[in-house]
């Protein structure tokens, strides 16, 4: 069992002002994994003046420095990275073998993206008599989510080392195990006192004191809707900015000239990854009446090939779900679509003959849903795909966009340029193409209340700085 008793404040580890511990339970056998020290209001103040006392000196470094320091750190995480995979698998629930590519290299190819780009930092526009210049913005505060919990620090630390600001780091309560690890990195690194400092402790507490801190100038929030809505209200106070990556309803189109079985092998496999608990889920699909039922029976035996199990077996294609609670909630959804008029084509709770200990959920497919069904309005989080069917292309896209969410989508279309055609009409952030690949270099993020701001690629390296225009 993980044992944590510590924070990582100003570049030591340091015991809480006010010890208060919890832990984290392993989904797949339900036994504690882990227990950990949770922080406070005054471990907030302390890490907030030693993040604001290092600021100028670290903003002031010269590019190439911060480069070095983020290729440092990835090289750590890379000697590392069974230990990081191992961690998130046993936090999360997520098959230790996916783990190790999606959870753990990907942040780390996309960690050293930003090598490259901190000597953006230095770039000046002229534009007649006026220079332009970019300076850090300051001190900033991450709160992060459980579901892709390195992925998504390291989408928000990359930037800001590049950038030149300071943080503190408050990783989800479900999923802390591998920040004290990656914690352990960054100091192996060398990383100068106060630049990084990690924060446990509840969203209510630890959370809020770091979205309305006076010393904190950016805060970037991962999670849901309702929680996000919180934190821009609270930054909006001391006017902070605010990044925000929230929920999505990701739709799904396929086109009527398609390879139907690879189109919709696709689409199941992308909703069922990480057992469904992904803001970029393509949960709703969409495909035209004439393929319907044809697409149904290839989503159904698509959904029961894949195998649900313990993450340690590398024949896990899906483990169980992060949380009891978790776990719940999609069970409840279930019930409201069977209730509401959907067909449940397979899936549902895991029987015990499967897997006698664990949060599992079969991979569930709902056919016969139209799109004013809760459970094609409402974000599961959770292995559920929504079949929906269309008649026209312009149908399919209207009804794309009819969601409130608006972060991710996919096409899938014999015509490059027609999917392409149809891509650049859908209200999302981010449109996958024939299966295209997530992109590093490529801005992350949403439309509507998906959220605001960008993470990853240039773009995401623009949300921690600040324009200054100089004239002569």
């Amino acid at each position: 069992m993980y044992q944590f008793e510590k924070l990582y404040i100003n570049g030591e580890w340091v015991l809480p002002v006010e010890e208060q511990r919890a832990q984290v339970i392993n989904p797949a056998t339900e036994t504690v994994a882990a227990e950990y020290v949770q922080g406070g209001i005054e471990d907030v103040e302390r890490a907030a003046h030693a993040a604001h006392q290092a600021f100028p000196q670290w903003a002031n470094s010269s590019s190439s420095v911060r480069a070095g320091y983020i290729l440092k750190i990835a090289d750590l995480m890379e000697e590392r990275s069974e230990e990081l995979a191992l961690a998130i698998s046993t936090e999360l629930g997520m098959p230790l073998h996916l783990c190790r590519d999606i959870q753990v290299a990907g942040p780390i190819e996309g960690l050293r993206t930003y090598a490259e780009l901190a000597v953006k930092m230095d770039e000046v526009e002229t534009l007649g008599n006026a220079h332009i210049v970019k300076t850090a913005i300051g001190v900033c505060a991450f709160i992060n989510p459980w579901n892709y919990p390195l992925h998504q620090m390291i989408g928000k630390i990359a930037p800001a080392l590049a950038a030149g600001c300071t943080m503190l780091v408050k990783p989800s309560e479900q999923t802390p195990i591998h920040s004290f690890i990656l914690a352990d990195i960054i100091d192996q690194a060398g990383l100068p006192s106060g630049v990084f400092n990690l924060l446990t402790g509840p969203g209510r507490i630890v959370g809020e004191a770091l979205c309305t801190h006076p010393l904190v100038d950016m805060i970037s929030f991962t999670g849901s809707n309702g929680a996000g809505t919180r934190v821009a209200q609270l930054g909006a106070e001391s006017v902070k900015r605010v990044c925000l990556e929230l929920g999505g309803k990701s739709p799904f189109i396929v086109a009527d000239d398609v390879d139907l079985e690879a189109a919709v092998s696709f689409g199941v496999q992308d909703v069922m990854l990480n057992s469904g608990q992904t803001c970029t889920a393509l949960s709703r699909m969409l495909v035209p009446e004439m393929l319907y039922s044809q697409a149904v029976e290839i989503a159904k035996n698509a959904a029961e090939s894949l195998n649900v199990g313990d993450p340690m077996n590398a024949n896990s294609d899906m483990g169980p779900m992060c949380s009891k609670s978790q776990r719940d909630t999609v069970l409840r959804y279930i019930n409201l679509g069977v209730e509401e008029g959907a067909s449940l084509i397979t899936g549902g709770l895991i029987s015990s003959d499967d897997c006698q200990r664990g949060y599992y959920i079969h991979p569930t497919i709902f056919a016969d849903v139209n799109n004013s069904m809760t459970i094609a309005k409402d974000e599961i989080f959770g292995p559920v795909l929504c079949m929906i069917s269309y008649s026209s292309l312009a149908e399919a896209i209207q009804i794309a966009n009819d969601s409130e969410f608006g972060l991710s989508a996919a096409v899938w279309a014999k015509d490059q340029s027609a999917a392409m055609s149809i891509a650049r009409k859908i209200d999302a952030g981010q449109v996958f193409v024939n299966g295209g690949e997530f992109n590093y270099s490529a801005p992350f993020g949403g439309y509507k209340k998906s959220g605001n701001g960008r993470e990853w690629g240039e773009h995401g390296l623009v949300e921690f700085v600040e324009t200054k225009a100089i004239m002569r």
